[in-house]
Order: structure tokens, then C-alpha cells, then sequence
């Protein structure tokens, strides 16, 4: 899955778009997705300018945007609902990750529980894991945000 069918089942867009290709997707439990941290990131500009980093939050928000692929084509109407990160926990960095670097996300859907879908992360260079988390998403249906404009 190329980035044109990724913005088909994401509402995000440059530059917070942080998933570029997706290269296993197994519905109902796991993605295998791709992030190229490229020099010119927006980010970097500010973090930091004389060591870019890329930032861990950005890192987990890009597992959670592997992990929002995988659950709308795990669910049976996903154009119905809105996904939203409702939690994160157990978060841990290991290594830097810098521009010139493949994030290798992987997602694994872990359980189902009254609305609420719980992920395990990895985001890996060279098959090295740098960040893991555990994520927890809710679901909100559409036609209930449209009510509150």
C-alpha cells in the first residue's frame, strides 16, 4: 500500500502523515508499515537543530497511525467511525532515530474491548527495535461528530 491508498484510511496529511507505505497488513492482527526520516522533516528545524532527533512522540504517533490502518481494515464499516490514540502506556526509547533512518513499524492488535482496541508497537532500524509502547484507540462514529458542529 502505497501513500496514495494510505490517505484513502487516514485523515492525516503533510506533515503529520508520518506513515509512507505499508508492506504486510493482516486485518484483525498485524501491519508491517514504513517511515523514511527523511534530512528535511519539518521537525527537525527544532529538534535539534545541531542533532536532529527525531521526536519520540512523533515515533508513537507513528505506530499509532500503522495501528489506525490496521484497525479500519479489521472492522467491518470503517468509513462509519473516527479513530482517536486514547492512551499509551509503557512507552520506552531505546536508540535515536536520525534523519536517513527506515522506521519499520510493526502493530499488532492485541484485544477488543467495550469500543476500545488495544495495539502492542515496535518501531525498529535495521531490525533493531528503538521505541515499543502499548497503545489503546477508541472509536467514535462519524454521524455523532457531525451532531456536535
Amino acid at each position: 500500500m502505497r501513500s496514495e491508498q494510505i490517505e484513502k484510511w487516514l485523515p492525516h496529511r503533510f506533515p503529520f502523515l508520518l506513515v509512507d507505505r505499508v508492506l504486510e497488513l493482516k486485518p484483525g492482527e498485524s501491519i508491517l508499515a514504513l517511515k523514511n526520516v527523511t534530512y528535511n522533516e519539518p521537525f527537525f528545524t527544532g529538534h535539534f537543530p545541531r542533532v536532529k532527533l527525531m521526536p519520540g512522540v512523533l515515533i508513537i504517533e507513528a505506530l499509532a497511525q500503522a495501528g489506525g490502518i490496521l484497525l479500519y481494515h479489521s472492522l467491518p464499516d470503517p468509513e462509519s467511525v473516527f479513530l482517536v490514540l486514547s492512551k499509551v502506556e509503557e512507552a520506552r526509547f531505546k536508540k535515536p532515530v536520525v534523519p536517513g533512518d527506515q522506521l519499520k513499524l510493526s502493530v499488532r492488535l492485541l484485544k477488543q474491548k467495550a469500543g476500545f482496541y488495544y495495539f502492542y508497537g515496535e518501531a525498529l532500524v535495521e531490525d533493531k527495535v528503538v521505541a515499543e509502547a502499548r497503545l489503546m484507540a477508541g472509536l467514535m462514529k462519524k454521524d455523532e461528530l457531525d451532531e456536535g458542529k
